[in-house]
């Protein structure tokens, strides 16, 4: 247990029955790591503060309505609640009112999930379980605490927590858990935007997102919050993938790098291939212009879902580009074209590499073959980027000033229109940035 909490309890009393509580004592009993700290306590938040104050900790009352305060320990933020009860759920997220000062086995009742309905006490002592969360770690079992039709109707989130702790730690759900959530999708439907793509975010980076993502197409959560990707389940592909689309996918997404722009683009780069599917008259199946719809889809997920600007720029180039495929038989100066729109959509080669890896992978079929092609085109790649060439107009010799001094001419779109001209020229042969050769080619159109 991390130590600055002793110097928290010895700050409350002894008789504040101070404990850890929630996901902090899951991970510490599945030996994962964790950041967070959460507390809880039988004293009131005024004296928590009182005393916590007294010792010199800083202390924030971040939610006293809901009985919690925040310490600063060693620079991190550490929440307190009191011991609380909650009243009634009105809008499938929060109490209408919360009763303090009840027993600690009260307080773990209203929790979600038998393995976050624990507590350590802090200082040594025995593990507080009263729902059986221990023996569901040891059966990997995921088990709503009481019934689940309620803790689902209280908040409409832990239908997706569901599926997201199954993808983080690998369990299963229990069947009355799972079939609750079916039955409780019209208070899911609640919940905020941004805690959704939070949760969201959190299953794709799991250790098994392909099993959160199964449960989210079997639960119906799949529908309400990600409708766009229903078409890809049973969607047969073609000779180069082994698996139809929604397997694919999921594949995919589980060889990608755990990273959420990387995850979330290998989730969304296919979802326009049951649009532009067609049968040719040879029986071969064809998905021409599919990146296009992929990429409008993509757009319209990530704009609900309110992502942010960096990661929708990022998930959306990577779907702009994914069928774009480098060949052998590509020239030096091709390389350098796909180098150039890759940095004009602020792409990284080695993630655009490392995504692209795995939707190879993912095809299932020739691995050996797709990997050395990878490994040599992008070995190419980041020989040629090392390399430094002139890939924007920012790069040439002469600037925008020196080639109207050149042309004896004021600016205007003429400019634009020789800079990207200039750029072509110095793309195909590297050697004519410099400012002799840019201005022979200059006084060359005249």
């Amino acid at each position: 247990m991390w130590p600055p909490l002793l110097r928290l309890q010895a700050a409350l009393g002894s008789g504040a029955e101070l404990v850890v509580v929630g996901g902090a004592v899951r991970d510490e009993l599945l030996g994962r790591p964790h950041a967070d700290w959460d507390l809880a306590t039988k004293l009131l938040p005024r004296t928590v503060m009182d005393r916590a104050r007294a010792a010199g900790l800083k202390v924030i009352p971040t939610g006293l309505q809901h009985g919690t305060v925040t310490v600063m320990l060693e620079d991190r933020p550490v929440e307190i609640t009191t011991f609380r009860s909650d009243g009634d759920y009105l809008d499938g997220r929060r109490p209408e009112s919360v009763q303090l000062g009840v027993s600690l086995e009260e307080d773990l009742s209203r929790r979600d999930f038998t393995i976050n309905a624990m507590a350590l006490p802090v200082g040594g002592g025995d593990l507080v379980d009263p729902f059986g969360g221990r023996a569901d770690l040891v059966a990997r079992t995921l088990r709503a605490v009481g019934d689940p039709l309620l803790r689902f109707a209280e908040d409409g989130l832990r239908t997706l927590r569901a599926c997201r702790f199954a993808a983080q730690l690998g369990f299963e759900v229990e069947a009355g858990t799972l079939a609750a959530i079916p039955e409780r999708l019209e208070v899911a439907r609640k919940v905020a935007v941004e805690r959704v793509l939070a949760e969201l975010t959190k299953l794709l980076c799991g250790e098994e997102p392909e099993r959160g993502l199964e449960l989210l197409a079997e639960t119906g959560l799949l529908d309400l919050w990600l409708p766009e990707l229903r078409p890809m389940i049973g969607c047969g592909q073609n000779r180069h993938h082994r698996w139809e689309v929604w397997r694919h996918t999921l594949e995919a997404v589980r060889l990608a790098p755990v990273d959420p722009g990387l995850r979330w683009a290998a989730l969304l780069h296919d979802a326009g291939k049951p649009g532009a599917k067609v049968m040719g008259t040879d029986g071969e199946v064809s998905f021409h212009g599919h990146e296009a719809g992929s990429l409008e889809l993509a757009a319209t997920v990530l704009d609900r879902l309110k992502a942010a600007h960096a990661l929708r720029r990022e998930v959306l180039a990577l779907v702009r580009h994914h069928g774009t495929h480098p060949a052998g038989d590509w020239g030096d100066a091709a390389c350098r074209r796909f180098l150039r729109r890759l940095g004009e959509d602020g792409l990284d080669l080695v993630r655009w590499g490392a995504f692209r890896l795995a939707d190879q992978r993912a095809k299932g079929l020739d691995l050996e073959a797709r990997e050395r092609e990878h490994a040599a085109i992008l070995a190419r790649l980041e020989a040629l980027a090392a390399a430094a060439p002139p890939l924007t107009v920012k790069a040439l010799a002469l600037d925008g000033a020196a080639l109207m001094a050149l042309a004896g001419r004021g600016g205007g779109p003429w400019l634009g229109a020789l800079q990207r001209e200039l750029l072509e020229a110095v793309i195909e042969h590297p050697e004519l940035n410099t400012p002799e050769a840019l201005a022979e080619l200059v006084r060359g159109r005249r």
